[in-house]
């Protein structure tokens, strides 16, 4: 915990100390649940993610709008049914609007060029994925690939929180790149874009205000928990 732009804020490593969790093993809901227990109400994530589409290239930084959800093992929900109660909660605006528009002015003053909008494909990892998956990712309209980002943004609008992700673009998919992938090359990749999406991160936060101005805050209101 501490301030940026004097701002209180909370930062969080998904995968634990030294990157030790892996994707399919992170407890997404404690990470959640701890967020709001701390009165966290928007979530700005970053996401390694690889590239599905030509118009999408190695170092871009892209804000998924949808995502489409490949997960298989992963608790879903604070609310599975008895005193919790049953939340079918609306995903229609996955990622908030107004705080991607938030990334989008920062972007725009720092003079930063990032891509508003992508189809975010997730899948349960570790491992990569195959040719035969992506070329099945590219029909379903997926534009770029990644591990973490589902159920957290759905785990984040049960609870009445902004969730918007900003995904850095760490490598071609397989079947794109001309060479297999490795996590070294996410990691180096990563290491590249770090700097630039921090600056991104403080303008961000410099921009944004403390209220809520969407309906984010409103998606559990039919179970009145929480």
């Amino acid at each position: 915990m501490g301030k940026l732009a004097d701002r209180e804020l909370v930062f969080m490593s998904r995968h634990g100390q030294d990157h030790a969790t892996p994707p399919h093993l992170v407890n997404y809901r404690a990470n959640i649940w701890a967020l709001h227990e701390l009165g966290v109400q928007k979530v700005l994530a970053t996401a390694a993610v690889g590239s599905l589409s030509p118009k999408i290239r190695l170092g871009d930084l892209v804000l998924p709008d949808q995502f489409i959800d490949f997960t298989k093992s992963r608790p879903q929900t604070f609310y599975e049914g008895g005193q919790q109660g049953v939340l079918h909660v609306d995903m229609t605006e996955p990622y908030c609007f107004n705080v991607r528009q938030s990334i989008m002015e920062a972007s725009a003053r720092l003079g930063f060029a990032v891509k508003n909008g992508a189809c975010y494909v997730c899948t349960e990892g570790p491992r990569f994925e195959t040719p035969a998956e992506i070329r099945m990712f590219q029909c379903l309209g997926g534009e770029i690939v990644g591990m973490t980002s589902v159920p957290e943004v759905v785990l984040a609008r049960e609870l009445g929180m902004c969730y918007a992700t900003i995904g850095m673009v760490t490598n071609e998919a397989a079947g794109i790149s001309d060479h297999p992938l490795s996590h070294a090359e996410v990691v180096e990749s990563m290491q590249k874009l770090a700097v630039k999406v921090a600056k991104l991160i403080q303008m961000t936060v410099e921009l944004w205000t403390p209220e809520q101005d969407c309906a984010c805050a409103s998606a559990n209101v039919e179970v009145g928990k929480f």
